[in-house]
């Protein structure tokens, strides 16, 4: 059975919908700010993208803030299974039991969280939390296809979520990745990653039960691959063949040629050796044949457990307009990036998929074809 994709939404620091984040994305407008939560003065950076009107270490966890408003008047069916993805959760509550001996710090175990998420959504059936690290969200989309397409669901719900708290600050700022100004991926003088929060959902079906149920097709999540270079802790392999590794695994999995790649959207994260390793990966696998490349992450930071499936999103409305966003912050493409990414829009000419590619701690990487 093929899987696609029915139903669509996000939270950003753009703001709420993936209109929001479309228009600030091709408007070149960044929305990474300071950060106003805890004090950064210990840290590397005070930058980040912060979703608005969230309130922290009182109430609610950040991330269920957000899920609130994501699915505030949104109808999942009950009978979809469901994956939730994220690396951290509703650590702000751990953070709170800690440092100021409020609640209990239990409460911030994932599982309790994906209990959370199916009361919100009205889901039942047991769930599945995966965690894997900053390529969390796109790892769910594949393990969701991959359900649909054997035949043992017809009907995933895919959720992810991930915020800005002090522990997940401390924690980029400890290994010097953040930069003081916001972050330029795939630009010769990027200086690191900002961080960012968001929530996404993606409901996936069967194709015949979108048929039957006369859902509007929003793309197909043709085919996934999924590597692990095994080479650090926290730094991907500079040879790239983790990745390289993931895209053809996507790319045999999607019947898709290298030809078929119309664009690419890339993890980009504004880090000197991610960069530069998807790079070198992109020109490994397409032979030097230049093509679309573009981050979102230098107008929202990175975030996270969420990035994939926000990425996804975007990439999906990118198809249907033939039109990849702009880079934000990209003022002077790093070498082997020139000629493929762009601080302006850039238009599809040829291919009718996408790729969306995602690199994490521990050397994940995952790989999705969108048609």
């Amino acid at each position: 059975m093929r899987p696609v994709i029915v139903m669509a939404e996000m939270v950003t620091p753009y703001g709420k919908g993936t209109e929001a984040c479309w228009q600030g994305l091709f408007a070149g407008k960044s929305a990474i700010s300071r950060v106003d939560r805890f004090r950064t003065a210990a840290f590397h950076s005070d930058l980040a993208g912060i979703v608005g009107g969230l309130t922290y270490h009182h109430g609610e966890s950040l991330v269920m803030q957000m899920l609130r408003t994501l699915f505030e008047g949104v109808a999942v069916p009950s009978d979809a299974k469901l994956v939730l993805a994220t690396t951290k959760g509703e650590i702000d509550l751990l953070e709170q039991s800690m440092l100021e001996q409020q609640g209990d710090g239990a409460d911030a175990v994932v599982t309790r969280l994906l209990g959370k998420v199916a009361d919100l959504t009205g889901v039942s059936g047991e769930g599945i939390v995966l965690s894997a690290a900053c390529t969390s969200s796109a790892a769910a989309a594949a393990q969701a296809a991959a359900m649909i397409r054997n035949g043992h669901a017809d009907c995933v719900l895919v959720a992810a979520c991930d915020s800005i708290t002090e522990f997940i600050f401390a924690g980029f700022s400890s290994l010097m990745a953040l930069d003081r100004e916001p972050a330029r991926p795939f630009d010769k003088h990027r200086a690191g990653l900002n961080v960012g929060e968001a929530a996404a959902f993606a409901l996936l079906m069967s194709e015949e039960r979108a048929i039957r149920e006369n859902r509007p097709v929003l793309g197909i999540l043709a085919g996934w691959g999924l590597s692990d270079d095994a080479n650090h802790m926290t730094g991907p392999s500079r040879e790239s063949e983790g990745l390289v590794l993931a895209i053809e695994k996507a790319m045999a999995s999607a019947f898709a040629e290298a030809a078929d790649i119309g664009f690419i959207s890339a993890h980009g994260t504004g880090t000197l050796y991610n960069d530069q390793m998807e790079m070198r990966a992109f020109r490994a696998v397409f032979q030097n044949k230049e093509r679309p490349v573009y981050s979102i992450k230098g107008g929202m930071g990175h975030t996270m457990g969420a990035a994939g499936l926000v990425e996804l999103i975007i990439a999906l409305r990118a198809l249907r307009e033939r039109t990849v966003p702009p880079t934000v912050n990209l003022v002077e493409p790093d070498d082997d990036a020139r000629g493929w990414v762009s601080g302006k829009q850039q238009q599809v000419q040829t291919g009718g998929l996408a790729l969306v590619t995602n690199a994490g701690f521990s050397g994940i990487n995952t790989a999705l074809v969108l048609a």
